[in-house]
């Protein structure tokens, strides 16, 4: 008998391979979220344990800003704000309070500059917080939901740039728009374009309202007082961006048909 001709063995059959477990898939998200919390609650327990208000917090942030690495810390605590879900109208304040300070228009253009630095920083943070923890969030079907949410999903996945520019100009939640175009993962540069350009009305008016403030009055707990001129600007600007976004409000009440 030849080696050739001895059967060989039957292979034994292979057992099938249970599916990963819920957390080896998603350790990774689950660790992120912890210490997201963890960060969360340790801004909480700050900010009660100090009886922090919103008036006190603005002068901590004016305080901390009117040092030599202010701007620096300015676009740092922009860029980390959505983390803790602080208001990005307080700090927009803050700034043109520190950077646009005597209300001059160098000033002013400077503190601008820094804020759309900053919130664009943020926006970008949000947008990757959402796009790394929502995939799958919601649907292609959830589209037609009535909820806000889903009446701007669908259109958001097929005209991003001018969505989310509409978005900004009627004032959705500056925050709830990033995270939202980061769970539908929309491109990139459409969003982050539309929302610099979308934002600069709002950034402009808050920033001349900082600036129409004496920072140094405010943070010596004296009741500051007011640039009219400046303060008149970043009114007029304001009314100028309600305009703009009660245009938009209506044009979004119009029945739509070449964007659905």
């Amino acid at each position: 008998m030849s080696i050739h001709s001895i059967p060989k063995p039957n292979p034994l059959p292979l057992e099938p391979q249970s599916a990963p477990s819920f957390w080896v898939r998603h350790w990774q998200k689950l660790l992120a979220a912890a210490l997201w919390a963890l960060l969360l609650g340790g801004y909480g327990w700050y900010y009660a344990a100090n009886n922090l208000t919103p008036s006190a917090a603005f002068v901590q942030i004016i305080n901390l800003l009117n040092s030599p690495w202010g701007p620096l810390l300015y676009i740092l605590i922009y860029a980390v704000r959505p983390l803790f879900f602080f208001s990005a109208v307080v700090i927009t304040v803050a700034g043109g309070a520190v950077f646009g300070a005597g209300g001059s228009p160098l000033g002013v253009a400077y503190a601008v500059l820094l804020t759309v630095i900053g919130s664009n920083t943020s926006a970008s943070i949000a947008y990757g917080i959402g796009r790394y923890f929502g995939k799958g969030l919601i649907k292609e079907d959830d589209a037609a939901s009535a909820s806000i949410v889903q009446k701007y999903a669908g259109r958001m996945r097929s005209n991003s740039f001018e969505t989310i520019m509409i978005m900004r100009f009627i004032f959705l939640p500056y925050d709830l728009v990033n995270y939202l175009a980061g769970i539908l993962r929309i491109r990139y540069w459409p969003f982050i374009l539309a929302t610099a350009l979308g934002s600069i009305p709002g950034t402009v008016a808050f920033v001349s309202f900082g600036a129409s403030v004496d920072a140094a009055e405010l943070a010596a707990g004296r009741l500051p007082e007011f640039n009219p001129w400046v303060l008149g600007f970043g009114v007029l600007i304001f009314v100028v961006s309600i305009a703009i976004s009660r245009i938009f409000k209506r044009r979004e009440q119009l029945p739509i048909t070449n964007e659905q």
